[in-house]
């Protein structure tokens, strides 16, 4: 699996995101062979879930997924992952991380790497304006979520 067309995959879930309402991100698991494992997007405002990342989804309908699988896998996020899912990927051993974007915010990405993941910025120009795009229709929302970058 190549990380652009690995990026393709979650820049269509966070665009089915958005197109529901919801926050932009989107994430995509992808098995060493290119197997799409899971794959999924941010639903916090949709089900009124604050926890239903797009990383936490795509790991949901992944399913369970031998602990082998995981290691070789790679989660694709149209976003720096935050905390949580940085520690979901932890804890799930998934070594490789690919994200689209971390102009908008920065995530765990620290965390990922004193953990030996190998984390990949891609610097999507497509991603970033997305969330821009998001966040300047829908500020209150984003805001919610990321009060510290609220300015009014």
């Amino acid at each position: 699996m190549n990380d652009e067309l690995g990026m393709q995959i979650a820049y269509e879930e966070a665009v089915k995101s958005y197109e529901e309402g919801g926050i932009p991100i989107g994430a995509a698991l992808i098995s060493a062979e290119g197997v799409v494992l899971g794959r999924g997007h941010n639903e916090r405002i949709q089900k009124d879930n604050p926890i239903l990342h797009a990383e936490t989804s795509a790991l949901i309908n992944a399913g369970r997924v031998d602990a082998k699988v995981y290691k070789t896998a790679t989660m694709y996020s149209t976003l720096a992952s935050c905390f949580m899912c940085s520690g979901a990927c932890i804890l799930y051993g998934i070594n490789r991380v690919v994200m689209g974007e971390n102009r908008t915010v920065q995530g765990g990405e620290e965390l990922l790497i004193s953990k030996g993941i190998e984390l990949i910025n891609l610097n999507d120009e497509k991603c970033y304006q997305l969330m821009q795009k998001f966040i300047k229709e829908k500020p209150h929302e984003w805001h919610q979520a990321h009060p510290e970058e609220f300015e009014g």
